[in-house]
């Protein structure tokens, strides 16, 4: 337990006249406040840089989600032919989510170079934390692969359970 220092201020300014009364002693802080107030804008800009990375993979989920969607809605049909030729409700799920890692992997192949150059440029500003660490990468990689597999399942699960018949009568 710390106590705090505080209500000490007034014996440590008087102290400090009696060596020499011509110091100047104004604004005594503690330690831990000035450190406080020194991280206060990193902290925010800790915060921002959070927000709108978790803003950008909630738009790459959206977008994934629409253009899997789409997909799916154009070959309605030709999912319609596969059902009705005996393609199980779980083959076309698969299909579809294969599709969807197959975007995530071509995304990754993309982004991993494009991020490891961006760490470089902003690699000062990265506290603990070195530009190429493979840990941070991985676990990006994984995160951004998980939400994909979700974004895709709902169009999957719609393929899935498609009717044979309406499909072919669907253009």
């Amino acid at each position: 337990p710390q106590a705090d220092p505080t209500p000490l201020t007034p014996q440590v300014r008087q102290l400090l006249n009696q060596i020499d009364d011509k110091l100047p002693v104004f604004g005594v802080t503690t330690l831990s406040d000035q450190m406080r107030e020194n991280l206060n804008q990193e902290r925010l800009i800790a915060q921002l840089v959070s927000f709108f990375g978790a803003l950008a993979l909630i738009l790459a989920s959206i977008g994934l989600y629409g253009v899997m969607a789409q997909g799916v809605a154009r070959r309605t049909s030709e999912i319609g032919i596969r059902m009705a030729l005996g393609a199980r409700g779980g083959n076309i799920t698969w299909m579809i989510l294969r599709e969807t890692l197959y975007l995530v992997l071509a995304g990754l192949i993309l982004g991993v170079p494009a991020a490891l150059l961006g760490a470089r440029l902003i690699s000062t500003q990265l506290f603990g934390l070195s530009p190429t660490d493979p840990l941070t990468l991985a676990g990006a990689a994984i995160l951004l692969s998980v939400v994909a597999l979700l974004a895709g399942y709902l169009p999957a699960r719609r393929a899935s359970r498609v009717n044979p018949l309406s499909a072919l009568r669907y253009e």
